[in-house]
């Protein structure tokens, strides 16, 4: 009678923010134990695997996602792992450990056998998330099938709860968009608006932090005049992660996206401040999925203002991110490299290396379908 309830509160603690400290999971442990009660102590344990993700730690976070796979695969239970697989896959994708996470996605939709509600102890439909996030790894990996993946992802959260539809939604185009997988299109305008819509009417904290971000970041990588609602967004989001606390994981995303706006406006001064201070943090809470494209701010603005120590700069910040180590297979940051290099070529005047590079870039965008990265590249002269 005491385990049960601290379970559920335990694992749905951080829908309401605070701290990791708060969710009462060593208190659960210290029941659960000498009791035996493994199933009890996993549900309480995703809680507190979430709360420190959001609370930005995320080695902690992924540390004790690996504890959590090992107890449910030690369980054996099938619903069980339907249920709280995800939470383990969602901090793997903050650290961008995407093999694995493409190992558990594909493990759980087998479970699941196309049932969308299977599971739905925490979230209404673990296999909408699982499917999405198998389509962000697989497209990291430069594998087959990933726009689908996304797009079936959608399709099946929409009629589900806030918290589940707009993860789907910002899991499908959060990092596909500011990674240059995905081009900010007229669907991922429309999807983002409905999330933010449902969001608002929902009333739960997380899934309007979750909706503001993604709508921010989709409105900003589109440019042109909404670019500065999505600034309204992100400065709304950025506050209440401030002042409350709560999904400070979002924290530096907001800040590369503030970086990438300034430097839209011209402002490269700006930009090339924000985006230092969002690598720093980003290294710190080690939120690997947003290394390149803030790397990636950093570098552009820094060769579009163009001094001598700017170029020096640009040229330490590729290097650092050629250093950042990768799952093998992992494209993501290869496509990024290219990129970078093609443009330093070119702002330092080597226009054989500039059109070897751009060549290159052309052709891996187009090798491995990232809408981007192939407009970026088509833009290249």
């Amino acid at each position: 009678m005491r385990i049960e309830p601290r379970s559920l509160l335990c694992a749905s603690a951080f829908r309401i923010g605070g701290s990791s400290a708060e969710t009462g999971f060593d208190e659960l442990r210290a029941l659960c134990t000498p009791a035996g009660d493994q199933r009890s102590l996993a549900i309480g344990m995703a809680g507190l695997v979430i709360a420190h993700n959001l609370n930005a730690r995320n080695r902690e976070a992924s540390r004790l996602a690996g504890e959590l796979a090992e107890l449910l695969e030690s369980i054996g239970d099938s619903t069980l792992t339907v249920a709280l697989l995800t939470y383990v896959m969602i901090v793997k994708h903050e650290t961008a450990e995407m093999a694995e996470i493409l190992r558990l996605a594909e493990y759980l939709i087998d479970l699941a056998g196309g049932d969308l509600t299977k599971g739905h102890l925490i979230t209404d439909s673990p296999l909408s998330v699982a499917t999405a996030l198998r389509g962000v790894a697989r497209g990291w990996m430069g594998r087959q099938g990933w726009k689908e993946d996304i797009q079936r992802a959608i399709g099946m959260g929409r009629s589900f709860d806030a918290i589940t539809s707009t993860g789907v939604v910002w899991f499908g185009y959060i990092t596909p968009v500011a990674n240059g997988l995905l081009l900010p299109d007229t669907t991922a305008l429309r999807d983002t608006a409905e999330a933010l819509a449902v969001a608002e009417q929902s009333g739960d904290d997380l899934a309007l932090d979750l909706a503001r971000t993604v709508r921010a970041v989709v409105l900003i990588h589109q440019g042109g005049p909404e670019r500065e609602a999505g600034l309204q967004l992100l400065a709304m989001a950025r506050d209440k992660m401030l002042s409350g606390g709560f999904s400070m994981v979002l924290l530096p995303i907001a800040d590369v996206c503030t970086a990438r706006y300034k430097a839209q406006l011209g402002d490269f001064d700006g930009a090339i401040g924000c985006s230092r201070t969002a690598v720093e943090d980003i290294i710190r809470s080690d939120t690997a999925t947003w290394i390149a494209p803030t790397l990636a701010v950093l570098v552009e603005s820094l060769l579009s203002r163009g001094s001598e120590e700017d170029l020096r700069e640009a040229r330490a910040a590729i290097d650092r991110l050629a250093a950042v180590p990768t799952d093998p297979g992992c494209v993501i940051h290869e496509i990024w490299l290219l990129r970078l290099e093609t443009l330093l070529a070119k702002a330092i005047g080597d226009e054989s290396a500039y059109q070897q590079h751009r060549d290159r870039y052309r052709a891996r965008a187009a090798e491995l379908g990232f809408e981007g990265h192939l407009k970026w590249a088509s833009d290249m002269p």
